[in-house]
């Protein structure tokens, strides 16, 4: 909601800007902004629509919703951000015209940083609480939320882009060489490009489902190997459905002097114990095996 107010606002000032200056980075900047707002809408539509209960139609729920608007973001901010960023500078650097007054520019990329780098801040520390110790790219391709880690790419992609339209517009008029406005209009467009690539990346990775990882399945294995009534565990079968809502097949096999009820009974209780350590395996199943035997 933050990413949004803060977009919608800056948008409205840099296409103002624009009409007023003639420039292209500013352009650009305004589309960038505006394709941001629209972004954090989806992404607060995929938040609504993946809370909806499951059904008879949506056993598992609807959590993949985020994923599957994530991903439609990551589309929008390459295809959208970044190739109109890219056809504005080239148009600029093929039809170059003389920018009109850069104050206006100047005082609309002060404000747009304000608000976009507190809107950064605040994303920032929402991905580093959750993040923890790990390091910064080991925890962007583990994380499971993209409604955290898409507002932090497209806050950065912001802050550098506002940087290089500065740049564009003060170089323009430094060197009365408008092309170079244009210049930076590609350069803001080459950046979305590339922050929507390592999102489109991750994001299909979501959709497609991810695993756990390995040391929580290692901790849920070791879980079940703790309880009396089981010899042994294959590995686990595991799948996010959303960002807190695990999919978890766990073949164990149970020792072999149990009787049905027993098994039910030991069933019953590894649902328990590892649903009460790790609330995120929403779906838990425990399918008993048998160890193969081998003929003389």
């Amino acid at each position: 909601m933050a990413a949004l107010g803060a977009n919608l606002a800056i948008a409205i000032i840099k296409f103002v800007a624009a009409s007023f200056t003639g420039s292209s980075a500013m352009v650009a900047e305004g589309i960038h902004s505006l394709v941001d707002t629209a972004n954090e809408w989806l992404l607060l539509l995929g938040l609504h629509k993946s809370q909806r209960p499951a059904s008879d139609k949506r056993p598992f729920g609807y959590g993949r919703e985020l994923y599957f608007w994530s991903f439609i973001v990551s589309i929008c901010i390459f295809a959208i951000g970044g190739g109109i960023s890219i056809y504005e500078g080239i148009e600029h650097l093929r039809h170059p015209a003389p920018l009109g007054e850069p104050t206006w520019n100047y005082v609309v990329l002060g404000v747009a940083f304000l608000f976009d780098g507190a809107s950064f801040l605040l994303a920032r520390r929402t991905f580093n609480a959750q993040r923890g110790r790990q390091p910064f790219w080991p925890a962007f391709r583990g994380s499971k939320d993209p409604s955290i880690f898409v507002v932090l790419f497209e806050d950065a992609a912001d802050l550098l882009g506002l940087f290089v339209a500065f740049l564009g517009v003060f170089l323009s008029h430094q060197f009365q060489n408008p092309a170079l406005d244009g210049v930076a209009s590609l350069l803001i467009g080459v950046i979305l490009v590339v922050v929507a690539g390592l999102l489109l990346r991750e994001n299909k990775s979501l959709l497609l489902g991810e695993p756990a990882e390995s040391a929580l399945l290692l901790q849920i294995t070791t879980l079940v190997e703790a309880d009396p009534a089981v010899v042994g565990t294959a590995a686990p079968l595991s799948s996010y459905l959303s960002p807190h809502d695990m999919l978890l097949v766990v073949p164990v096999e149970f020792q072999p002097h149990l009787l049905a009820t027993q098994v039910s009974e030991a069933i019953q209780r590894l649902q328990t114990t590892i649903q009460q350590q790790h609330t995120d395996v929403r779906h838990l199943f425990i399918q008993p095996v048998t160890r193969p035997h081998t003929q003389a």
